[in-house]
């Protein structure tokens, strides 16, 4: 791999890992287009939100 590419592979890694992770995200989730595995990660997030917050 050249040098170029190695030093481009590592600043993505670098990028990537400042994503801020958190509930507070901006998602848009539409009802129109959402279908059964969508409404069951919802459901699933809902819960993993709770069991979060009561951990506080």
């Amino acid at each position: 791999m050249s040098e170029h590419k190695q030093d481009a592979k590592r600043s993505n890694t670098v990028k990537s890992s400042r994503i801020p992770i958190g509930h507070n995200e901006d998602v848009e989730f539409s009802e129109d287009l959402a279908d059964q595995e969508d409404w069951e990660a919802l459901e699933r997030s809902e819960r993993a939100d709770r069991r979060q917050q009561q951990r506080f």
